[in-house]
């Protein structure tokens, strides 16, 4: 083997070692988590977070990501899946009011930290507004894994994942924007025009390729091998949109989002159900490997010694962060609901602004300023504050939150309803058997059988008054089971048709009966 192979190829075991290290590291905490009574209400992420924390306090660092690499491995899948796993008929109606919270959330934001740390700080005007732009952005990836395991309904979901994905694109637009400003801040006429010009180069670029990316890749989709290439299609979909819109000068996070949108509009929504299944869990997978990483990163680049210094900044952030975003929040979608432009209510609201967390999108574009600026390391603490008080205390409470306004239901109220019809079920099959003419023929001289087959028809009618009093007292938590249930029986005949097709016995799966045979079904 010659000399430079070996040296080129030191260096990418040590990159694979780390990745395999970290890797171990996430799935072990994920997986752990679920034999630990205890920590089964934390949202794995959030331990991710944890243990990065108690493993930066002990000095260990696991691997070291530069902050564009960051937003490159990271954010495309991550955008790509909420976006096209996102329910635009349950949002439609909202839109305009989602798009311009998160506009406006992204210019408070912004405004408001930067105005706040000059005259409340003594740091200088462009770290201050630097900071503001790192900090506008949302993370989609933790409040999406925190109510997928939750289990919220698909309204609040379709909501919170329209607006993180306006706020992601346009807070990243901004920050590019704002890094390309002179470092004295003296702006004139020339220099507004051409920011102009660059808002309209990066959406434009964006939507247009976000556009046609999105049909070409529907179109590859519907006629895509179920077994490999429908997931390739979808990676390079999100990669592949996202390099090749930066490098003709647009803004990749807007070509991934738009393409995702499409996909979700035109591409997977008549596929066939298990083919659509298939590819939704592939990306489920990826997103959780991806959301694994991420999370146990950011507690990973934590340095304890700069957050101590820079307390005071850190917690005029969080207050200003608090305070713009219920601001753009309450404000907009009020106006939006007495114009009938929207219907999102007090509730909603109140979630929606709770639910904007910071994360390693704030990280990795503080973390891409240059270190040559004065004061970088006080940026990189303030947004590190901040991501961490966000993770840390509002995704912690979050369920406390959903449970408070009403989202989420006691798990023991569900799990008893769902026993008591499994109970139900039970002794239907069980008085079923008794009452075969078979099993009459054979037992009816033993006095014994008709006493057991009484006893079972008294208790399934006890059964079935508990089930509707429990119905009574909670209507909610009977929807709750029956969308579980109908979501059982679905896998169920997905999984039977899968059986078929590995056997040999079906070159394709028959399209899914259940769907539509229980969608008018309650």
């Amino acid at each position: 083997m010659a000399l430079e192979n070996v040296v080129g190829e030191a260096p990418l075991q040590e990159h694979l070692k780390q990745f395999l290290l970290v890797l171990s590291v996430s799935l072990g905490v994920a997986t752990l988590s679920r034999f630990f009574p205890r920590f089964r209400d934390i949202p794995y992420t959030l331990l991710l977070v944890i243990v990065g924390l108690i493993l930066a306090l002990l000095d260990v660092r696991l691997i070291n990501v530069p902050p564009e690499v960051t937003l490159f491995v990271f954010l495309p899948p991550l955008l790509l899946k909420t976006a096209l796993d996102l329910n635009w008929s349950l949002v439609k109606h909202d839109i305009s009011v989602i798009f311009l919270s998160a506009t406006f959330g992204v210019f408070l934001t912004i405004t408001g930290v930067t105005i706040t740390l000059i005259s409340l700080t003594d740091i200088s005007p462009l770290i201050a507004l630097l900071t503001g732009a790192s900090l506008s952005a949302t993370a989609p990836a933790p409040i999406t894994a925190l109510f997928g395991q939750l289990g919220v309904n698909r309204r609040l979901v379709a909501l919170t994942d329209g607006e993180n994905l306006f706020n992601v694109a346009i807070a990243i637009g901004a920050f590019v924007l704002l890094m390309d400003l002179p470092t004295d801040l003296n702006l004139n006429l020339f220099n507004l025009m051409s920011l102009l010009g660059n808002v309209v180069k990066l959406a434009g670029i964006g939507l247009v390729m976000g556009g046609l990316i999105g049909l070409i890749f529907s179109y590859l989709i519907h006629r895509s091998d179920l077994r490999f290439l429908g997931r390739s299609l979808l990676l390079v979909a999100s990669y592949g949109t996202y390099l090749f819109t930066e490098e003709l000068g647009g803004s990749g996070v807007v070509a991934v989002i738009v393409t995702g949108l499409i996909l979700g509009t035109y591409g997977v929504s008549d596929m066939n159900p298990h083919k659509k299944q298939v590819l939704s869990e592939f990306l489920a997978f990826v997103a959780f490997l991806v959301n694994s990483i991420v999370f146990l990163l950011i507690g990973d680049k934590i340095n304890f010694s700069n957050l101590g210094e820079n307390i005071y900044p850190i917690g005029i952030a969080i207050v200003t962060v608090l305070a713009t975003r219920a601001i753009a929040i309450y404000g907009v979608s009020h106006f939006g609901n007495k114009s009938e432009y929207s219907s999102i209510s007090l509730a909603e609201q109140t979630v929606l602004w709770w639910s904007g967390l910071r994360g390693s999108i704030s990280i990795a574009l503080a973390l891409s300023v240059p270190i040559v600026l004065v004061q970088s390391q006080t940026l990189e603490a303030v947004v590190f504050g901040v991501v961490l008080f966000t993770l840390l205390v509002q995704g912690l409470s979050s369920k406390w939150l959903l449970k408070r306004l009403g989202f989420l239901y006691e798990e023991h109220l569900q799990e008893k309803y769902l026993e008591l019809i499994a109970r139900t079920v039970a002794l239907k099959q069980i008085l079923t058997h008794l009452n075969e003419q078979e099993m009459i023929e054979r037992w009816q001289v033993d006095p014994r059988f008709n006493r057991y087959r009484t006893c079972v028809e008294k208790e399934l009618k006890r059964l079935e008054t508990e089930i509707e009093e429990y119905a009574k007292q909670n209507p909610a938590v009977k929807k709750v089971a029956n969308e579980q249930l109908k979501r059982e029986l679905i896998a169920m005949e997905t999984g039977i048709y899968s059986a078929f097709v590995q056997s040999g016995f079906l070159n394709d799966p028959p399209p899914l009966l259940l769907p539509e045979v229980l969608q008018d079904q309650g």
